[in-house]
């Protein structure tokens, strides 16, 4: 089949890589964003996936608005699109253009964790199974009928970071599935219970924010969920930020945000249940550091209060 892949992220790249690997299908395009400005300069730079297929002498097509290449898009003459983290919603005079439709990757187990986010949100809300859904895409953003889904284990020290390629790579498995019974004509479709779903937003800097009135665990599976973007932060009692990068719970109580210990490994700090050690953590302007490095460095004083 011809293939026209739209996708923006490196969540793409298995799929991308198992469409080359297939004998019986052909990548005719890749449609991805735009060049944005990135980094301390601002300079244009070309998303992941447009560099990726660039390398591989695929034809990249990132027009400002999908609507606006309609013409380059009908000229490919595609049987199938597939989406994988395009970043932009698709209007239904493109999605009539592939003779077999288009079928997205979604990194949650549809209906739970429709709209963006949906591994940092699974993560940070404690959820122990998630997994990978391939749907067809419809005019209202990921709620298509189901082809196939598959659970996926979330472990107790995953983040964001270590969880994405783990279900990136189950979801270009998936993937290959649908399109073979695409193919042969034996595809099953299954509506989504719209009651039963959820839907999570973009996130923003400010929640990294955290939260001392909120337990240990909830502020600890933020942390993981939210690495790393959009990280997870506090202030410390002279007003400087501190990032923090990886905690543990302990059992331990006190006002929430105080300092229960500067004289250990780690810093400590009491939430609303339990505290939280801090074990890598982040000065503004600084690297990366354990917690003992920290405590080497800034005096913090037992009793004072994070804002």
């Amino acid at each position: 089949m011809r293939v026209v892949f739209l996708g923006s992220s490196e969540i793409g790249f298995p799929v991308l890589e198992a469409l080359l690997s297939s004998t019986k299908d052909e990548i005719a395009a890749v449609i991805t964003q735009p060049d944005r400005p990135a980094g301390r300069k601002q300079q244009l730079t070309p998303c992941p996936v447009k560099t990726f297929a660039q390398e591989r002498r695929i034809p990249v097509l990132s027009p400002e608005k999908i609507k606006d290449g309609l013409p380059e898009l009908t000229a490919l003459n595609a049987d199938l699109f597939v989406v994988v983290s395009y970043g932009q919603y698709i209007p239904s005079s493109v999605l009539a253009l592939p003779k077999c439709g288009a079928i997205n990757l979604h990194p949650s187990l549809l209906p739970k964790y429709r709209g963006s986010s949906p591994i940092q949100w699974a993560i940070a809300n404690g959820d122990t199974i998630t997994g990978v859904t391939i749907l067809y895409v419809g005019e209202k953003m990921d709620a298509g009928d189901i082809i196939l889904q598959r659970k996926i284990p979330i472990g107790t020290d995953d983040t964001s970071v270590t969880l994405e390629p783990v279900l990136a790579a189950a979801g270009a498995e998936l993937l290959m599935e649908a399109v073979e019974q695409i193919r042969n004509g034996t595809v099953c479709r299954y509506p989504q219970d719209d009651v039963a779903a959820t839907e999570v937003r973009k996130l923003t800097k400010e929640d990294g924010r955290l939260d001392w009135t909120l337990s240990a665990e909830t502020l600890r599976n933020r942390i993981r969920g939210f690495t790393p973007w959009p990280g997870c932060f506090c202030e410390m009692p002279d007003g400087q930020r501190l990032k923090v990068v990886r905690a543990a719970v302990e059992s331990r109580t006190g006002a929430p945000g105080e300092i229960l210990e500067t004289t250990g490994a780690y810093p400590l700090i009491a939430a609303g249940e339990g505290a939280l050690r801090l074990l890598e953590v982040q000065p503004s302007g600084k690297c990366v550091m354990d917690g003992a490095s920290y405590l080497r460095g800034y005096s913090l004083t037992p009793g004072l209060r994070l804002g």
